[in-house]
């Protein structure tokens, strides 16, 4: 199933991302040149600023010019590019880093190498100025010289002035500029959307979808140890929304930007968030300390960005049911491994009464135009659920805060399926990513049709969150795979009365 990627998506309601064969076979912007001996793209981790600062001044010279970029395996497939370049240095995606403390002026040069296309390049002004917009015609260069202004977290971009925004996105050439305030902290990471799109005819699309230059499972691993602050700056350098979701751990959101004005929040304006919505061209700071160990994700929660057909080499759909993680899953997924120091003692929840809850994966043939009728069943009372009874969203599972809980889910459908608690903090292994959640070589499975998996959840919050699958998504969300959960306070109500029983 080959599908354009939509440009918004509801995030519990997408389809297939769109990928076509043929690698390597891409329309060239203009007539520059496809050649094998084009430079070969650097993924960018964002660690090193472009330029030499001095005085109070960061000269950099740019130059945006076709190269080859590998956003997956470094010998998997490949698109030719426009990308930006320090002068001397290889092409990069994202482009290179300017990074500066407050009070510096930038002096940006950049080079058009483009054979025949103008591009159009967006961010080189003083913070907050009006929008900007310059053209640099093929072979000619332009000189920015201007205040950082602001303190915050920016983009800065180059646009080939001859694309039709309707069959091509060119989000690659999309790159940081930060200015950090006086005295501030250097230790976060910064990590930038891009996004790269092209029709190889009326219905068939490629689409390299990247965090720092490289698309799961090529992209960075990070690794942290419980306690870690874990500061970061995300960037929305593509032309589309993206919900970016932290799996197993609440981050605080310190500031929001856009294209033009950073706002850093006061203490009181901070809040806590598992997901944020990300448009065109917003920044993100955020913040956390994970307190368990094991493996975790960080990704945009639209399907579409995320799963097995986000890939660029045209197999997308051919991975869905893979237990392996490499595979059920691309795009834009960063994985997060935190890790237990030793002497360290981890924290357990407290002991008590342990409820047992039963819920089934249930599928029977499909209702209007959903692939199947899908639904995650409670079991109410002494007898299970029949095997077609399906009640699309799932049951609303009804807990207490601290209620050391056990909720064994029984897969009747015809494929594998496993569940994520969204939102909610608990032991890795319970996260519900096949073969990732958990420890090296203890890693949950698929839950394999008439089989079973136990999730143990002891909740620190009340409130109101969801669950849902993470594997064969678009088939099995969009058919019903998912549900909320309510979180009560001690004593609250009788939850027995709304989810089911005690076993």
């Amino acid at each position: 199933m080959l599908l354009r990627l939509p440009h918004r998506v509801a995030v519990l309601a997408a389809g297939l991302a769109s990928t076509s064969a043929g690698w390597g076979s891409v329309t060239p912007i203009g007539n520059a040149t496809r050649s094998a001996d084009l430079p070969v793209v650097r993924a960018n981790d964002n660690c090193v600023p472009a330029g030499t600062l001095r005085n109070g001044t960061l000269t950099v010279n740019l130059a945006v010019r076709m190269a080859r970029w590998y956003p997956e395996a470094d010998d998997g497939p490949w698109a030719d590019v426009a990308a930006f370049a320090e002068e001397g240095k290889a092409p990069e995606v994202p482009g290179p880093l300017i990074r500066i403390p407050v009070g510096t002026t930038i002096v940006a040069t950049v080079r058009n190498a483009l054979v025949d296309s103008t591009i159009w390049i967006h961010g080189m002004v003083t913070r907050p100025d009006p929008p900007d917009s310059t053209p640099v015609a093929p072979g000619a260069s332009q000189t920015f010289r201007f205040a950082a202004g602001e303190p915050g977290t920016y983009l800065y971009s180059a646009v080939p002035g001859n694309i039709n925004h309707d069959e091509h996105e060119r989000e690659q050439l999309s790159a940081a500029l930060v200015v950090d305030p006086a005295g501030g902290r250097t230790d976060d990471r910064i990590f930038v959307i891009n996004i790269w799109g092209d029709e190889v005819d009326s219905t068939h699309y490629r689409n390299a979808l990247a965090i720092n230059g490289k698309s799961w499972p090529y992209t960075e691993r990070i690794s942290a140890n419980v306690g870690d602050s874990l500061r970061w700056r995300v960037l929305n350098g593509s032309g589309r929304v993206h919900p970016m979701h932290l799996h197993g751990f609440y981050f605080r959101v310190d500031s929001r930007g856009t294209y033009l004005r950073d706002t850093l929040y006061r203490p009181e304006q901070r809040r806590l968030a598992v997901t944020e919505d990300m448009s065109p061209s917003s920044t993100m700071a955020m913040v956390f300390s994970p307190d368990r160990p094991g493996n975790w994700l960080f990704h945009c929660h639209l399907t579409f960005h995320v799963v097995d057909g986000a890939r660029l080499d045209g197999t997308g759909g051919e991975h869905v049911h893979e237990a392996d993680p490499m595979k059920h899953m691309a795009g834009l997924v960063l994985g997060i491994t935190v890790n237990q120091p030793a002497g360290r003692i981890a924290s357990r929840p407290a002991e008590g009464k342990i409820r047992k809850l039963r819920l089934f994966a249930n599928e029977r043939p499909r209702v209007g135009r959903t692939p199947l009728a899908m639904s995650y069943v409670l079991q109410r009372g002494l007898v299970p659920p029949a095997a077609d009874s399906v009640e699309p969203p799932g049951a609303v599972i009804v807990l207490h805060r601290n209620e050391p809980t056990q909720i064994t889910i029984f897969n009747r459908a015809h494929n594998g399926t496993s569940v994520h608690w969204h939102g909610i903090e608990l032991e890795s292994y319970s996260d519900g990513v096949a073969g990732w959640s958990g420890v090296t070589g203890n890693v949950a499975p698929v839950v394999a049709p008439k089989d079973s998996f136990v999730a143990k959840l002891t909740l620190p919050r009340a409130g109101t969150f969801i669950y849902h699958t993470h594997l064969n998504d678009v088939e099995q969300v969009t058919s019903g795979m998912y549900g909320a959960v309510l979180v009560l306070e001690p004593g609250e109500l009788n939850a027995n009365w709304f989810a089911g029983i005690s076993t």
